[in-house]
């Protein structure tokens, strides 16, 4: 396994993911509720311009934690192993998620 393809996927894929977090910082800033300063309809807009934000802003934290979990797995030599059995991962399945936890049977023991 290339453990440096890998690595390097995972600071490419972070580093995007922080740079997409600087422009989406002022989506998410607060609405302004002064209807003499902006109509009904715009706040709506922008209150729900703002939830969808914030949830895009959530769901790159998560993967920014991902992200810095398998990089830590990586500096200690244990990347590409189940961190419930010890397995190793498929490298098929680390190409479509490299911050995968689970190998694919232990994956689908925790869905049922």
């Amino acid at each position: 396994m290339d453990i440096l393809h890998f690595k390097q996927f995972l600071l490419t894929k972070q580093k995007h993911l922080k740079s997409e977090e600087a422009r989406g910082q002022e989506a998410s800033e607060i609405v302004e509720l002064d209807q003499s300063k902006v109509g009904r309809l715009s706040r709506m807009d922008a209150l729900q311009s703002q939830a969808m934000s914030l949830e895009a802003k959530r769901r790159r934290q998560l993967e920014l934690t991902k992200i810095k979990s398998a990089l830590l797995r990586i500096e200690n030599e244990e990347f590409g192993y189940c961190i419930q059995c010890d397995e190793e991962i498929a490298e098929k399945r680390l190409e479509i998620d490299p911050a995968a936890t689970l190998c694919i049977n232990c994956a689908s023991n925790q869905e049922n």
